[in-house]
């Protein structure tokens, strides 16, 4: 007997995608949008913006608090956030939690952040609407020593002592992870710290994966080699007999990566182009489908295309849209016509959902807005989005002309 495939998402549905917010609220996003689309403004603000703060002026801060922070974190604590992420599951979209503090340098901070990422593992498990936690192991060790070993540097005793201190502290937040239920996303960072980190990821799904995808290492597929590398990831995995967890994103330090690429007159770890990168992220999540009983997966991208593409894929296999191992994950405050209409048409998907004080999360609220901006475009689209909500709503008279 043929079934009828499933209703597919509407991504062109705008009323779906702002329903959770009022007309005071999308006014408020509509005009933060279109400050964001000056890419001019962007520029200007983030260097004053971290010196204002450097400072210690604070209406920096507050101005911050009501504009950036409001829009793309949870609260200052997890407590703070709890409304937000109360919201997100009435619309049936999980939260992923994500402890925004950067910039960590000793041990004591390293310390302060395992137990914040502790704290946030008890959390979801009694939250029942957060079953990802995510953490960077840059803020769980030193970064001299990840850069030390990717290199193949032999360590000196004393940043051999600092590497166990770190893997320790990643240990033991899998081993609470596994206890309470919860997932853990380990974030990719630059290439030049990512192998041992990639090392650490590997031993962790390893030790706590054998029934389920306790731990996932991410996968910047704007890298020539993270499509090989999922493959062999997966072939270890089943060698190892656990279950290999995948986030696929794009990736987040291109212009970083190809600066240094020339600085050091090395070839680039990028694909040269745009649509290179879309073919390899396209490729890598088709792969995750072809294995998805075996492995779990989270296309955690803002890209249209590329999310569709697996909406078709699974519609097309008769994959069902609610498969524990199949996710998709979209940042707080961006991509709200691609969560809210997944979520509509049952499919598993969450927000980021950061939080921290305004001045340990303002590097990561700059670098929201700065690859944003219009020169990505990705400002320029939502801000048309908002704007056709606010036209179909009657807040706007027409969608102006360009």
């Amino acid at each position: 007997m043929n079934f009828p495939m499933p209703s597919l998402p509407d991504f062109s549905d705008t009323e779906v995608a702002f329903r959770d917010q009022s007309d005071a609220a999308l006014r408020q996003t509509y005009w933060l949008f279109g400050m964001m689309n000056q890419s001019w403004l962007v520029t200007l603000g983030s260097g004053l913006g971290l010196l204002a703060l450097r400072l210690r002026l604070p209406l920096v801060a507050t101005l911050i608090r009501r504009t950036l922070f409001q829009q793309f974190c949870g609260g200052t604590t997890l407590a703070d956030s709890l409304s937000r992420m109360d919201s997100l599951n009435r619309s049936g979209v999980f939260s992923v939690l994500d402890y925004g503090a950067e910039g960590k340098q000793c041990e004591a901070d390293f310390n302060r952040t395992s137990s914040e990422a502790q704290h946030a593992v008890a959390f979801a498990a009694g939250a029942k609407s957060c079953p990802f936690v995510s953490i960077k192991l840059t803020g769980l060790g030193s970064t001299h020593v990840l850069e030390a070993l990717a290199r193949g540097d032999s360590l000196k005793p004393e940043e051999m002592a600092s590497y166990k201190c770190l893997r320790q502290r990643l240990d033991d937040l899998c081993a609470l992870a596994s206890e309470k239920g919860v997932s853990i996303f380990i974030d990719a960072e630059e290439s030049w710290l990512q192998p041992p980190m990639d090392d650490l990821a590997g031993e962790m799904m390893a030790k706590y994966n054998t029934e389920r995808a306790v731990v996932y290492n991410t996968f910047q597929m704007y890298r020539t080699d993270r499509l090989a590398f999922l493959k062999i990831s997966f072939q270890k995995s089943r060698k190892e007999k656990y279950v290999l967890g995948a986030k696929l994103v794009r990736g987040a330090y291109m212009e970083k990566e190809n600066a240094r690429a020339i600085a050091l007159g090395l070839e680039s770890p990028i694909h040269p182009s745009k649509e290179a990168t879309d073919q390899s992220f396209d490729e890598g999540i088709r792969f995750c489908l072809d294995n998805f009983q075996e492995m779990a997966c989270c296309n955690a991208s803002h890209n249209l295309q590329s999310v569709m593409a697996q909406v078709r894929a699974m519609a097309e296999l008769g994959i069902p849209f609610d498969h524990p191992h199949l996710t998709f994950c979209q940042l707080l405050g961006m991509s709200d016509i691609l969560t809210y209409n997944l979520a509509s048409s049952g499919f598993r998907v969450g927000k980021y959902v950061v939080y921290g004080q305004v001045r340990e999360v303002v590097p990561y609220l700059i670098r929201r807005a700065q690859e944003n901006s219009s020169v990505t475009g990705d400002m320029s689209r939502e801000l048309a989005i908002v704007r056709t909500e606010m036209v179909r709503r009657g807040l706007l008279a027409s969608v102006p002309s360009r």
